[in-house]
């Protein structure tokens, strides 16, 4: 199922229009507002958490002098008015997967802002994740008017995709933040790396060169070089390099890339999006050492040999996968944090900032700047 998290552009048109013609007749004065009402709040099921907290505050335009309170309530037969106006199909939330665990909006005299209404979806396990689930939290009771338009909140809970955000890393990269305490990523004598990542264009930057991971000069996964095709990929060692033609990505497209290497062999083999791609015999046959503050994600020799475009999903193991595993269709998006051999794991999921995390073993990333954090909906169907 996809999805996107924000409502399509002819619906928020649509509410722009509606909300234009309401104001005509509505004054918000000493009245309460809640502009956000807009825009339905969505909850993903992950499986990851079984309750999720949802909170928000309204407005009013002038201040009072006593206390006052407006008091929400769950109101069920509002999920036609949601479904026509949204022209969705969702079904109204069962009574035991929530609760208005705070459900007043109290203003203290002479505050604007009132305290959070606070909303709970409970036993998420339970949902089917196939459907869409919608929960109308709207005013039951109020010591002051409140703007009619504005009344109802929509709680939507919806499955999610394996992965719904990554991170563009145009002109941009990120390193280890304690490259010391990485020890896990050193002494690497069988190991397999592996990442989603979404070419913006191939080309462009200096020699063509786009930068996967690794060490420049010694241990590095990257996307072209002189003489090499701008789509091509590269194993670029302080013992030669290695590609061959049937190592091409295609632009425009999220791909899952696996990587794996064997230090007694020599074997440096590709994977594109589960199918074997062909292996070559390197001349390094030494262990990979990525444990130093010369590892990027997204860069090389210099700032500009950036990966241009989008990554998520990067995984770095010390045992070589299985062919059935890489095969997986879905053992790319999502794998357990606690799974045999997994050193790295940084999902590039945070939304927000410059830290990427390890969840396997708080190998912690930082970006050189903040990054341009997008959402997506994979794998895509």
């Amino acid at each position: 199922m996809k999805f996107s998290l924000y409502l399509p552009a002819a619906v928020l048109v649509a509410s722009a229009t509606l909300t234009a013609c309401s104001d005509d007749t509505e004054t918000v004065d000493n009245r309460v507002f809640d502009n956000d009402a807009y825009t339905p709040s969505t909850v993903l099921l992950t499986g990851a958490e079984e309750e999720n907290t949802q909170t928000f505050k309204v407005q009013m335009a002038n201040p009072m002098e006593t206390e006052t309170t407006v008091t929400y309530g769950a109101d069920m037969s509002l999920v036609d008015v949601y479904n026509t106006v949204y022209g969705e199909t969702a079904i109204a939330l069962p009574a035991d997967n929530y609760v208005i665990s705070q459900p007043n909006a109290v203003f203290i005299p002479g505050a604007v802002t009132s305290t959070e209404v606070e909303v709970k979806i409970t036993n998420m396990s339970q949902l089917n994740s196939d459907l869409v689930y919608v929960l109308p939290v709207t005013v039951v009771s109020s010591g002051v008017e409140v703007l009619p338009s504005q009344r109802t909140r929509y709680f939507v809970v919806r499955g999610a995709a394996l992965v719904n955000t990554a991170c563009n890393l145009v002109k941009n990269n990120c390193s280890l933040s304690n490259a010391s305490g990485a020890t896990g990523l050193g002494n690497l004598n069988e190991m397999t790396a592996q990442c989603v990542i979404y070419i913006d264009e191939f080309g462009g930057s200096d020699s063509n060169i786009q930068t996967i991971m690794g060490i420049e000069g010694n241990f590095l996964l990257r996307i072209s070089d002189s003489g090499v095709p701008a789509d091509q990929i590269q194993l670029a060692t302080s013992r030669g390099n290695s590609t061959e033609s049937s190592w091409k990505l295609k632009a425009k497209t999220w791909t899952r890339l696996t990587f794996t290497f064997n230090s007694n062999t020599g074997e440096a083999t590709f994977w594109i999006d589960g199918a074997k791609k062909g292996t070559q015999i390197s001349g390094y046959t030494s262990p990979v050492n990525w444990n130093t503050s010369s590892f990027y994600i997204g860069k090389s020799w210099n700032d500009n040999r950036w990966l241009n475009g989008s990554i998520c999903e990067v995984r770095v193991w010390n045992r070589i996968l299985t062919d059935a595993e890489i095969g997986n269709p879905t053992q790319a998006y999502r794998v357990p944090v606690d799974s045999e051999g997994l050193v790295a794991y940084w999902k590039f999921d945070e939304g927000a900032g410059t830290l990427i995390h390890d969840y396997a073993n708080g190998y912690d990333l930082k970006c050189a700047s903040a990054p341009k954090w997008i959402e997506v909906s994979l794998p895509e169907k």
